[in-house]
């Protein structure tokens, strides 16, 4: 392999970089935040933002990655020839690996329920998935710090093996199972006597559910899902065969993530509005109440088992690139270096990210700030660190960047989307984000 990984087709990047976006945000976040703010009215502000605002954005670090084609500790130093630029890649360096510490903790938890599942399948006594409890599970520090453990162990496996060997070969498996086990979980619940409340509830958007709050954490999940602001996708675009055109990997990646979050919130909301479950679950949404769900269906166990499945794949995705962020960039594309790279990193993850881990029991007591430990590093990335990497990378862009050096490398879409696109990067995004920023601290 070349000291400049690449990716072999752009198929491969698209999948591995849809399943970098989609990952845990559409999976587990937007189902539970939907469920906080308004259902279809937070689903309806989901789309106009990832259509306005996070495809823009997409585009504009598929850009940045595509020109620089080097890693993003140094990208903004190459591409403006200001070294003091690249404390934006450093940025989004420290955002991914604080990201990839609490994305471990419920990765952890997914692995852990996996294994109570499969005890119960193979187990000769009648079990029921209602004996899983989920507050149980997340207070015991051994437990939970294993089943992290061994998450962080599956993704520095498969980093290791490299872009080529590892990420494109698991994306092109991963990805077509997610779509596959969501949509046999969707036609499932979709079966289920009066689903048509929860069908209602996630796709018909009601105006006086819509808060100044629920807007914000719209619009932050369309960043949170698209990766945007960790250099994520700057690093992925970085690998991209050069005959990859920039506008059509965006749609691609935008209508995937879109498309995962509507069915999560299919396969989830008319399950619940058939047995008289609140929405209204949290974070625990997946944990707290789908076993409850699942433990009343025929073949509820193994129903269940394969949702958890499909859960950890997208766990699984987002962490993949989380890792090969950091590994890219202290490696510097030399892949003789790729395995101790990986193998520190995921040490150094899995220290500074156990007292997530025991925030949810022995540390629990312990809050500070945004809350937890869990809820602080939470906030640290998708409040502070994504907005001030997504600012930044606008800024060099539309107001370092050479124009037409920027039109030339959208290739023949240059003709006729560029205009528009360099107007929002150039002039609205800044004010956006700047907005939402100031608003989400105050």
């Amino acid at each position: 392999m070349s000291s400049q990984s690449q990716w072999k087709t752009s198929t491969g990047f698209i999948l591995a970089s849809a399943g970098s976006a989609i990952g845990l945000g559409a999976m587990w976040k937007f189902p539970y935040m939907a469920g906080i703010y308004g259902g279809g009215a937070f689903l309806l502000l989901f789309l106009l933002f990832t259509i306005f605002v996070g495809f823009p954005l997409l585009i504009m670090e598929f850009t940045v990655g595509k020109m620089g084609r080097t890693y993003t500790t140094q990208i903004y130093s190459k591409l403006t020839g200001k070294k003091w630029l690249n404390i934006i890649g450093w940025n989004g360096n420290l955002a991914v690996f604080i990201l990839f510490g609490f994305y471990s903790v419920i990765g952890g938890w997914i692995i852990i329920y996996i294994g109570n599942v499969i005890l119960q399948m193979l187990s000769i006594e009648k079990a029921s998935l209602t004996q899983i409890n989920f507050e149980k599970i997340i207070s015991n520090p051994w437990l939970t710090v294993l089943g992290q453990g061994i998450f962080i162990l599956l993704t520095m496996i498969i980093v290791m093996m490299g872009v080529e060997k590892g990420l494109e070969k698991a994306s092109k498996v991963m990805m077509p199972l997610l779509f596959i086990f969501l949509i046999i979980v969707v036609v499932k619940s979709l079966t289920l006597d009066g689903a048509l409340d929860g069908v209602r509830y996630i796709l018909q958007p009601r105006m006086e559910d819509i808060s100044m709050k629920g807007v914000l954490f719209a619009l932050g999940q369309s960043f949170f899902t698209l990766s945007l602001g960790t250099t994520g996708m700057i690093t992925y675009a970085s690998y991209a065969p050069k005959a990859m055109t920039i506008k059509s990997s965006a749609i691609s990646i935008v209508i995937m993530n879109i498309l995962v979050s509507v069915l999560a919130g299919l396969a989830i909301f008319p399950a619940l509005k058939t047995f008289g479950y609140a929405p209204q679950e949290g974070p625990g949404l997946l944990f707290k109440v789908l076993p409850l769900v699942f433990s009343q269906m025929g073949f509820g166990t193994v129903f269940y088992f394969i949702f958890l499945i499909l859960f950890l794949f997208a766990a699984l995705t987002s962490s993949i690139s989380l890792l090969e962020l950091n590994v890219s960039n202290f490696t510097k594309n030399d892949n003789t270096k790729r395995k101790s790279v990986a193998f520190v990193a995921s040490i150094l993850v899995f220290i500074i990210s156990i007292p997530a881990t025991l925030s949810f029991g022995s540390l629990s007591g312990l809050k500070f700030g945004a809350g937890t430990i869990f809820d602080n590093m939470d906030f640290l990335v998708s409040n502070i660190l994504m907005p001030l990497g997504a600012l930044g990378t606008t800024l060099v862009v539309g107001q370092l960047l050479d124009k037409d050096t920027l039109k030339e490398s959208f290739g023949r879409d240059k003709f006729k989307f560029f205009a528009p696109w360099y107007f929002l990067i150039k002039y609205i995004m800044p004010v956006v984000i700047i907005l939402v920023f100031i608003v989400q601290l105050f």
